[in-house]
This record gives structure tokens, sequence and C-alpha cells, in this order.
């Protein structure tokens, strides 16, 4: 029995690292010997996984937990920008440069990560590529498009609208950590209202205001530090809107 899980897991970890923009382009047997090299990490809620301004000497690949990806403003403020879940990657752009880190990485709640060094993965690439040089030119291809994407990101904060900012957020945490229930999608927060506004560059009271105005409409349900999504359609009407 225990076999049957070490496989299943296996495949788990193998399945998220090939969809990943970094590693999609890598051969079956690279893939295979990039998880060898793998080593499973275990966080308990609110221990820093790295700091601002540390190497980057590795990525992160979430398997349990989720992790909050944050930075500091000169008079002391945390601000988030990301919430990490299950399948999700972070970090991963200091395997290519081995820079500083750009944030602080911190578990949110009991996180299981597979880390990836760096120093396991440069020599692994190189081999890689000498033995199929297309590689180089498709690693390149997707680390423009990760460029273009975190263009797009910031100019959404800039134009889309707060409802529609705020919908994208509350469905991708409906899709990383959300539960379905009866009513609908339940997301149980360990964000603030503030922290919400953090993520989308609005402000608590106007993260509050569209809440309310969702719950007057029917889309959604506000509890404790919860949300629940009774109309789902509704809602990534919403996020898909260009305004």
């Amino acid at each position: 029995m225990t076999g049957n899980r070490d496989v299943e897991n296996r495949l788990n970890k193998r399945t998220a690292l090939a969809r990943h923009f970094l590693f999609s382009q890598l051969p079956p047997e690279g893939l295979e010997r990039l998880l060898a090299l793998a080593v499973e990490r275990r966080f308990s809620d609110g221990q820093i996984i790295f700091q601002k301004g540390e190497p980057g000497s590795s990525m992160m690949l979430v398997l349990e937990g989720q992790v909050r990806i944050t930075t500091c403003t000169p008079d002391g403020r945390e601000i988030i920008f990301n919430m990490i879940g299950p399948g999700d990657i972070f970090g991963e752009i200091a395997l290519i440069d081995g820079k500083e880190r750009s944030a602080n990485a911190t578990a949110d709640g009991e996180c299981v990560l597979l880390t990836i060094r760096r120093r396991d993965f440069i020599p692994l690439l190189k081999q890689v590529i000498e033995r199929h040089p297309d590689v180089a030119i498709q690693l390149l291809d997707v680390l423009c498009r990760k460029l273009r994407d975190t263009s797009e990101i910031v100019e959404a904060v800039g134009l889309l609208s707060i409802p529609v900012r705020l919908a994208r957020v509350v469905i991708k945490m409906a899709e990383s950590i959300g539960v379905k229930a009866p009513e609908g999608w339940r997301i149980d927060l360990k964000l603030s209202q503030r922290e919400l506004g953090n993520l989308i560059g609005a402000t608590r009271e106007s993260v509050n205001k569209q809440l309310r105005a969702w719950e007057v409409d029917g889309l959604v349900a506000l509890g404790q530090k919860r949300i629940v999504i009774l109309q789902e359609k509704a809602l990534k009407k919403i996020a898909a809107s260009a305004f």
C-alpha cells in the first residue's frame, strides 16, 4: 500500500514539474533526473523559507499548504505579492541567474515543499542542452513569455478595475485552496481584507465594499475569514472582463 502511495506521489511531482514553463521543455530522462535531485522539506506555520536579499540558490514546488510571498515598505508595512498553493512553483528565476531574492517567502500553515537546488539544476541543464540543442531556444522562448506575463500583471494593476482584479484573485484562491461545498466553493481565508487589498493594489475599504456588493447580488456569501462563491460563472465572467 505504501508503495502505491510513493508511486502516486512521484507521479504528482513529475506532472507538476512538467507543466511548469521552466521544465516543460526537458526531455523525459531530464525530468526524471531532476526529480532524483529534488529534496522534500517541511515548514511550520509562520516559518521563514527565504528572505529578500538572500542568495537565490533554489526553487520550490508546493506539495502541501500555502506560501506567502511578501515584501516590506520603508515604513515597515508588509505587502503581499502572491499566495502560492499546491502544485505551484516559486523562486524559479533563481535557478537561472542565482541573484538575490526579490521578496520574502513564509509558510502560511504547515507546508511541504519540493526543493531543487541551483547547483544541481545548472549542470543538468548544460547536459540536456548538449544532447538536445533546441531546448536552449525553447527555454528562451518560455522565459520571454514569463516576462510578458509579468508585464501584463503590472499593467492589470494600473488599468483593470477593482472588481476585475478582486474577482481574479478570488477565483485563483478557489482553484488553489477552495473546497467544494453544496452551496459553492468555500475559501477559508488566512488573509485580512487589508492583505487582499495589497494583492490587488487597492484599499481595505474598497475590497470590503466590493465583497459586500457581491454578497447583495448573490454572487458570494461572506463569513468570518471565509468567502463562499455562490455563482462561479458570474464571478469568472467578471474576472475575464477587460475593464
